[in-house]
């Protein structure tokens, strides 16, 4: 089978198609035909080895030091089941699904082998293969920090900052689901894209600091690893959260103290890619409560240029890769 190869860090060149063995399912796996597949901001951390402070190191110990032990990048996928080891009950042959497979990588190539209590569902029927790839990195992401690491409640207030990104759009549509008053920041050429997904306001941040206008919220959700603790304070209310998606270490590791001297609460964390988690997406798609999101299309053998636009940082929504 065809699969996308890192055989470096930080370097397009060494990120080859190449032909390499297709998996045979374990007994408790399924092996899913894979026909789409998202270049997230995580599979370009990654591969760019562009890790939050602190990280880089935990990183190149889970994944490898000099290029990714599992060599086969991608984190997420849609496709068709192909074939089922014969202990699996969740799952048929046939069953269109999508998955994460988070450490495991392996999601840039043709056939993935996945243990099926692991983090899949069914794909809505509604949707492509395309679109379905592209619902559980910033939607679940967005869904786990909206509704489980914290309660956005009717009525409250929270600002999205780099809310045109994949997890930023995912969040805005959210929150408004959830009955909060949205404002977005990104840049002016997204303002309208924003809006109709949901946010009532929007501030460009080249010429406008929100840290600066005077302006409260009960929730601060930062999608891009931006924010720093030290200048949220004063545009939060007295009991709000900031909910940092990429924090640094030092934040992640002084969260827990600064929380016990302040009612103004961080949310760190990461994301729980659960399969309850995901079918709770796949059910706001079927309802028409959340739409999946892509920025543009590449064909498989232009996945190189699919990350040097990812890590440009400015996409509006999802980068998706069709097989």
């Amino acid at each position: 089978m065809k699969a996308v190869v890192c055989t470096k860090y930080n370097s397009l060149k060494h990120l080859k198609i190449l032909e390499v063995p297709k998996p045979f399912p374990k007994d408790d796996e399924v092996l899913i035909k894979v026909h789409a597949t998202p270049v997230t901001t995580g599979d370009w951390r990654i591969q760019s080895l562009t890790i939050p402070l602190g990280f880089k190191f935990l990183i190149q110990m889970i994944y490898g030091f000099s290029k990714p032990r599992s060599s086969i990048l991608g984190t997420q996928l849609a496709g068709t089941i192909e074939a089922t080891g014969e202990n699996v009950k969740k799952f048929k042959i046939g069953d269109e699904v999508i998955a994460e497979s988070a450490l495991g990588l392996g999601g840039h190539a043709e056939y993935k082998c996945m243990v099926e209590t692991g983090s899949i569902a069914l794909k809505p029927k509604s949707l492509s293969f395309e679109e379905a790839a592209v619902l559980s990195f910033g939607g679940v992401t967005a869904l786990d920090f909206l509704k489980y690491k914290t309660t956005l409640r009717p009525g409250e207030r929270i600002l999205v900052y780099g809310a045109s990104g994949a997890v930023g759009i995912a969040a805005v549509q959210l929150a408004a689901y959830f009955g909060a008053k949205v404002t977005g920041v990104c840049s002016s050429p997204n303002f309208e894209f924003v809006k109709v997904y949901g946010a009532e306001n929007v501030i460009d941040y080249q010429t406008e600091d929100f840290t600066k206008n005077g302006e409260k919220y009960d929730v601060i959700l930062d999608a891009v690893g931006t924010l720093s603790m030290a200048n949220f304070k004063g545009s939060l209310t007295s009991h709000g959260r900031l909910l940092l998606v990429s924090p640094g270490l030092d934040e992640q590791l002084a969260a827990p103290f600064l929380n016990l001297l302040n009612s103004q609460k961080i949310v760190t964390g990461v994301a729980n890619a659960s399969p309850q988690l995901m079918q709770e997406l796949c059910e706001l798609v079927r309802a028409g409560k959340f739409k999946a999101v892509i920025d543009r299309q590449f064909a498989f053998e232009e996945i190189a240029s699919a990350y040097e636009y990812v890590g440009q940082r400015h996409q509006k929504g999802n980068v998706v890769v069709k097989l």
